[in-house]
């Protein structure tokens, strides 16, 4: 019997936690990321059952071991909780998706630690700086197509190319991702031992947010790993290419008033000027508050417009599929994304190995992911991009 050979578009979380599971089952495939490295942006991630739970599942256990040690302490609560801009707390919300009931629950990783985590072992089979641009498929297979003139030939290919996905475009023309009009500042704010003996643990609860009377709402995620990262990564990952984290704590803003910009407009504008829109929207603010969005380093600042690809009727099912962001993205409001990226390609990873091992063929094996995917998924794309449900938390009783 042939065996398998899987393209995979995209070296994000997704893209590589199928490639770990592939690895894992003895199955042929390779990746292909337009980047020179993994994740150059982005910084906090919540973590929950089923981001968690399709990494215990698709990662040797050294690696598993390395992203429980590097991910974040566990917090006084595992609650999302809201606090008026003097830190007085109003209310609270569980998070979607429950931690695991062990002594190490999931809650919340460094994006670039997870994804050099994710990377470690398959060096050999990621392909970066190859940028696709378009596909082929029959009944023989799929063929590839990158900038510079390759073309990869393989049985299925997997779209983890993100919001943008190259892939969806071709595969499903009448998609686009939808401007929400939302837009959020994204920043880091350093947090030494000597700054947090200063703040009070309502800030290191499962996850922050704080709003004032005019409504500007600002989210506050800290990353205390439970061990240093360099510190676990020589241990259980001598040979993988692992950075140090200094600890910090992630500070979002909602500018979705202040800065109705187009996308070419924000990646123009100056990061200086964004950090000086947070100091004015917090300049009343409590000082422990302030004191956190004036300590931003501006090199870290940066905007993003929230977008979303809408869920889909069903289609058709062919040789090529899609995972994450790249068929589901959804606001950030309950920071679902990264984990429903982790477990669509945890399930899609057992469909496929259903094909390899001759007990499926190819299309049925395909159609249940897709059906699996859009029952799980879509309804919690939908409570994220409700903005009532979003900011629903229970009145805390004084």
């Amino acid at each position: 019997m042939k065996k398998l050979h899987v393209l995979i578009a995209g070296g994000g979380i997704g893209g590589l936690c199928l490639a770990q599971n592939l690895k894992k089952a003895g199955i042929s495939f390779s990746v292909y990321e337009r980047e020179d490295e993994v994740s150059k942006s982005g910084y906090r991630l919540h973590m929950n059952m089923d981001g968690g739970e399709a990494l215990r599942t698709s990662l040797p256990k050294h690696l598993y071991q390395l992203y429980v040690q590097t991910s974040r302490k566990n917090p006084r609560r595992e609650m999302a909780v809201l606090i008026d801009e003097q830190l007085n707390e109003i209310g609270v919300r569980p998070h979607i998706g429950g931690p695991n009931e062990k002594e190490f629950p999931h809650t919340a990783v460094n994006r670039r630690t997870l994804c050099q985590i994710l990377l470690s072992g398959i060096e050999e089979h990621v392909h970066f700086n190859s940028t696709i641009t378009g596909f082929e498929q029959d009944e023989e297979g799929v063929r590839l197509f990158l900038e510079d003139g390759t073309i990869a030939k393989g049985d299925l290919l997997v779209a983890a190319d993100g919001i943008n996905s190259v892939v969806r475009r071709q595969l499903m023309p009448e998609v686009s991702p939808v401007d929400t009009g939302a837009r959020a500042i994204y920043s880091k704010s350093p947090l030494t031992k000597e700054i947090r003996a200063q703040l009070p643990e309502i800030l290191f609860d499962g996850f922050t947010s704080a709003i004032d009377e005019k409504g500007t709402y600002m989210a506050i995620g800290p990353y205390e790993p439970r061990r240093p990262v360099a510190e676990a990564a020589k241990e259980l990952a001598p040979s993988s290419f692992i950075e140090h984290v200094d600890d910090y704590i992630m500070i979002t803003l909602n500018v979705s008033e202040q800065l109705k910009m187009t996308d070419d407009e924000l990646r123009k504008a100056n990061p200086s000027l964004y950090h000086q829109i947070m100091l004015e929207l917090t300049q009343k603010w409590h000082p422990v508050l302030k004191g956190l969005v004036e300590r931003i380093n501006p090199d870290t600042v940066s905007i993003l417009s929230v977008r979303s690809v809408e869920p889909l009727d069903p289609w058709e099912t062919r040789r090529v599929t899609l995972i994450g962001d790249a068929i589901h993205a959804m606001p950030p409001s309950f920071g679902a994304g990264s984990n429903l990226a982790l477990r669509d390609a945890s399930i899609l990873a057992k469909q496929i190995i259903e094909i390899e091992e001759g007990r499926k063929g190819w299309k049925e094996a395909i159609a249940q992911y897709e059906e699996e995917m859009r029952a799980h998924d879509y309804p919690i794309f939908e409570m994220s991009s409700n903005a009532k449900t979003a900011r629903t938390f229970k009145p805390t009783i004084k």
